[in-house]
């Protein structure tokens, strides 16, 4: 397993019932999700994700990073990002990578789930 996907897998673990999914038509790529709703899809190495995040912070993120581009298959449109991640990117990065995987299961999972994250996010 990669860095990547370590580091993914790091930030996962701190989410409420997140879990990870194999998808064998898909290659065994990887879904991260809770109570069955996909928060994050990945490649097997990690260094493609797609979450997501609200449409104005999406189009955000579209436009001022790198390597990001709105979701395929008719995602981009409800605020879902794919985005390049390096195998070499520093803690910063990883640090906002961590932000957006956060807010796409806040968005993604029930609402007392999220509010545990929430809870979670103000009290640092």
């Amino acid at each position: 397993m990669g860095d990547n996907m370590r580091r993914l897998e790091e930030i996962i673990a701190d989410l409420p019932e997140a879990e990870r999914v194999d998808v064998a038509a898909w290659g065994d790529h990887p879904t991260f999700r809770v109570r069955g709703k996909n928060f994050v899809f990945s490649d097997n190495t990690a260094e493609h994700l797609s979450f997501k995040l609200t449409k104005a912070e999406a189009a955000a993120v579209v436009a001022t990073e790198p390597g990001a581009s709105p979701s395929g298959y008719g995602l981009g449109k409800h605020g879902w990002v794919a985005l390049d991640v390096e195998t070499d990117a520093d803690g910063e990065r990883w640090a906002q990578l961590r932000e957006w995987v956060r807010t796409s299961f806040i968005l993604v999972a029930p609402k007392t789930l999220a509010r545990r994250v929430l809870e979670e996010d103000g009290a640092r």
